[in-house]
C-alpha cells in the first residue's frame, strides 16, 4: 500500500506533498516522521526536490479499529475490491454505522469482521452514507488518503414514488433544513441549505385496487435520481414536497402497505480512482422488494 510520485518541478518536499499529492495536514502529521521517503531515504520536509526524484509514501501501517465490534453474521455482497477500496452492496434494514441501538449489527461491523479475517489492520471508513432502510452501494476506504481524495463523478438512485409526475424529466431545487424539534426529520425551507435533485421518470404503473382490503395509490412511478447536492434525506424530502412521497417512507408520508421500507436504492456510482486514476463504474441491481413492484 504505497503512494508514489515522480517529481517534475523544483519544490520542497512539503509543498509537493500538499499540492501534488493532496495530502491533508491531518494525514501529514501522522506520516511525516516514519512513512515518507524520497529515493528510498527519509529527508527533511524543507528539502528542495528535483525532477526525477521519486516520493514514496507508505500507507500500510496498522491502525486500531477496536472501537467497532466484528460480526461474522453481517454478510458482505462485495461489488469491487482492491488494495485501496472495498465496495459493498448494502441490504435494506441495516445501518452503515454502529450506534447505541445497533452497536453490533451495522454494515461497519461486518466490514470489521472481513478486515480481521483478511489481516487488514485499518480503521473502518465509509466514504458515502445511506439511510438504514435505503439499499445499495457503499464505499469503504482502506486508508485515510483514499477517504480524503475519492471524489464522485456521479451518484444515481432508483426510487419508487406515489402518483404520476407531470414531466418525464425535471429538477427539484428546494433548500432543506432540520425540522424544528426533531433530530432526524428534515423539511423544505427557504432558509435551509441548497439542495438540488435531477430526476427522470423511467416507468409509471397503474395499480389494480380490486379485491384489495387496504388503500393503494392509483399510480406509482419508477424514478432515476441524480443528486447535485447530498443533503440528509434529500430525495425523500424533495419528492414528498411535490406530492409524490416514496413508497414505504413513513417519515415523509409514503404508503406503507406494499413495501416495508422507503423504496430507495443507490444503484450507480462513478468515480476516478485516486491511485490508478482510472474510471470506476459500479452498478448494483435493484433489490427484490422494489423489483416486485415494477415488474
Amino acid at each position: 500500500m504505497e503512494l508514489k510520485y515522480t517529481v517534475h518541478d523544483e519544490k520542497n518536499l512539503y509543498n509537493i506533498i500538499k499540492d501534488k499529492l493532496q495530502i491533508s495536514s491531518r494525514l501529514y502529521e501522522k506520516i511525516r516522521k516514519e512513512h515518507i521517503y524520497v529515493n528510498d531515504v527519509r529527508i527533511d520536509y524543507k528539502t528542495v526536490l528535483h525532477p526525477g526524484d521519486v516520493i514514496t509514501i507508505k500507507l500500510d501501517y496498522d491502525e486500531d479499529n477496536s472501537n467497532i465490534v466484528a460480526n461474522k453474521d453481517i454478510k458482505l455482497n462485495i461489488l469491487y475490491e482492491d488494495e485501496w477500496i472495498l465496495i459493498v452492496d448494502k441490504q435494506p434494514g441495516i445501518p452503515v454505522h454502529p450506534s447505541i441501538a445497533h452497536y453490533e449489527n451495522s454494515l461497519s461491523n461486518g466490514v470489521k469482521y472481513y478486515f480481521d479475517q483478511n489481516n487488514i489492520h485499518k480503521k473502518i471508513r465509509p466514504v458515502n452514507r445511506l439511510d438504514k432502510n435505503t439499499s445499495g452501494i457503499v464505499i469503504f476506504a482502506k486508508n485515510e488518503y483514499i477517504q480524503d481524495n475519492i471524489k464522485m463523478n456521479l451518484k444515481e438512485y432508483i426510487a419508487i414514488v406515489e402518483g404520476e409526475l407531470p414531466e418525464k424529466k425535471g429538477i427539484i431545487d428546494k433548500s432543506i433544513k432540520r425540522k424544528e424539534g426533531s433530530i432526524i426529520e428534515r423539511c423544505v425551507d427557504e432558509n435551509g441549505q441548497k439542495a438540488i435533485t435531477h430526476y427522470e421518470v423511467l416507468k409509471t404503473i397503474k395499480l389494480n385496487n380490486k379485491n384489495c382490503n387496504f388503500e393503494l395509490p392509483k399510480y406509482i412511478s419508477l424514478i432515476k435520481c441524480i443528486l447535485e447536492t447530498g443533503k440528509t434525506h434529500q430525495i425523500r424530502v424533495h419528492f414528498s414536497s411535490i406530492g409524490n412521497p416514496l413508497l414505504g417512507d413513513d417519515l415523509y408520508g409514503g404508503t406503507l402497505n406494499i413495501i416495508d421500507r422507503q423504496a430507495l436504492h443507490c444503484y450507480h456510482i462513478n468515480f476516478i480512482h485516486p491511485i490508478t486514476k482510472k474510471e470506476c463504474d459500479i452498478i448494483s441491481h435493484i433489490p427484490k422488494d422494489m423489483n416486485l413492484l415494477i415488474c
